[in-house]
């Protein structure tokens, strides 16, 4: 785990100086990434590769610039625990699926992105990555925690959480070992009211207590203006051994996830989305263990790949998980003394269904075997169901599911 106290603060100052030097610098011979306590210079080898560096970027409709950064010298290896490695090769073995989650297959492929619009991807052996600009770290409201979630109270994952802002509409499943989960998630363009909230739909994968050990391991959607400058829904990873206090970060932003796919760019916007009483979109995720090589990995639904978290990188999560979690949760800073209105999901409460709420299907596990499995006796729970609510079911096409979400501020969520 990082150092903490006088000495993480130093560390993380030069960080933050590191990154806003970078960002104002038009020279691209290095590129400085936040460790987990370290900064750290990553060597381009020679102007040839610099100079093809500079060629191969592209410039997204939205205004994101993606650069595609040789595979080896991404920011995962700037970890003191990863130093040297290279990415690894794809696993040969993956969750065991069949019947209706092999129908999923063929509409699980589709991951729209807006940088990918004209159909754009980077070179092999090269990963893409959203480049962090000056605004990006200024707009923080912690520079020295650019990039990383404000650390939590024990117990807020899924627990009420008021006393910290966070609201939650979750499904979980907990009392077992689980190696992995699946499941299709609803986008939407949710609103937010202000840059210092966000919302988002996610899985997370827990292990450890609800103390300050507690390992998760996070993808899904987001809208988050103050860490990506806009109200975009965006692809987001999220990891940490420490209950958010020191460990992780969202997407690449620190060292720690490797990425292998030279398609998909964490941190980019989903488009199209979700239109209420229209054509709706969903993105369908999968975490789970490699049983050969320990690692964490990352993929789109039934297709393919994005990277891996490293099980080197993790305490509990080093064995297997002890819950998995489905659902949203948003930011309420009480603006004007009042609850906030961004929204979660569509905005819509569960009660309007299909087409007007936002949903979660085919909610899955892995099991100790690498078989996908239904997950089984899912407990549904909101903070706040006057603000954010969530409803379940289950049906042959969509398996276990839930509607989840809300408006927030509202004549019962004053």
């Amino acid at each position: 785990m990082a150092s903490s106290g006088c000495s993480s603060n130093r560390l993380r100052q030069t960080i933050v100086v590191a990154l806003l030097l970078l960002a104002s610098s038009s020279c691209l011979a290095s590129a400085k990434h936040r460790g987990n306590g370290t900064t750290t210079t990553v060597p381009f080898h020679g102007k040839d590769e610099l100079r093809r560096y500079r060629k191969i970027m592209a410039q997204s409709p939205d205004g994101d610039v993606i650069d595609c950064v040789p595979a080896r010298l991404q920011p995962a290896f700037d970890h003191p625990k990863l130093r040297g490695q290279k990415p690894e090769a794809e696993p040969e073995e993956r969750p065991k699926v069949g019947g209706a989650a092999a129908a999923e297959a063929e509409e699980e492929a589709v991951f729209p992105q807006a940088w990918t619009d004209g159909g754009e991807s980077c070179p092999e052996k090269t990963v893409p990555v959203r480049r962090t600009r000056r605004r990006d770290v200024l707009r923080s409201s912690s520079a020295v925690r650019f990039g990383m979630k404000q650390p939590r109270a024990a117990g807020v994952v899924r627990r009420d959480s008021t006393s910290d802002g966070h609201e939650h509409a979750v499904g979980y499943v907990t009392g077992d070992q689980f190696y992995g989960a699946k499941a299709s998630l609803n986008v939407w363009s949710a609103r937010v009211a202000t840059a210092a909230e966000f919302s988002l739909s996610q899985i997370w994968v827990i292990s450890g207590s609800f103390g300050n050990d507690l390992n998760t391991i996070e993808a899904g959607w987001q809208v988050s203006p103050e860490l990506y400058g806009d109200n975009n829904p965006r692809f987001f990873t999220y990891w940490t051994t420490d209950a958010y206090q020191a460990t992780g970060c969202y997407n690449l932003h620190c060292s720690g996830f490797v990425q292998t796919n030279n398609r998909i760019a964490i941190g980019a916007a989903i488009s199209p989305t979700s239109v209420y009483n229209g054509r709706q979109f969903d993105i369908s995720l999968l975490i789970w263990k490699d049983p050969r090589r320990g690692h964490w990995w990352l993929q789109l639904g039934s297709g393919p790949l994005v990277g891996y978290w490293p099980s080197s990188l993790f305490t509990h999560l080093g064995g297997h998980a002890n819950m998995v979690q489905f659902g949203g949760e948003v930011v309420n800073t009480r603006p004007s003394g009042s609850h906030t209105p961004t929204q979660m999901g569509s905005g819509h409460f569960p009660r309007e269904g299909f087409n007007r709420a936002a949903y979660f299907r085919n909610l899955q596990v892995v099991d100790w075997d690498n078989n996908l499995l239904p997950a089984a006796a899912l407990r549904l729970v909101a903070d706040h169901p006057s603000c954010y609510d969530i409803q379940g079911g289950y049906n042959r096409a969509w398996g276990n599911y839930f509607y989840y979400g809300g408006p927030g501020r509202n004549v019962r969520c004053p």
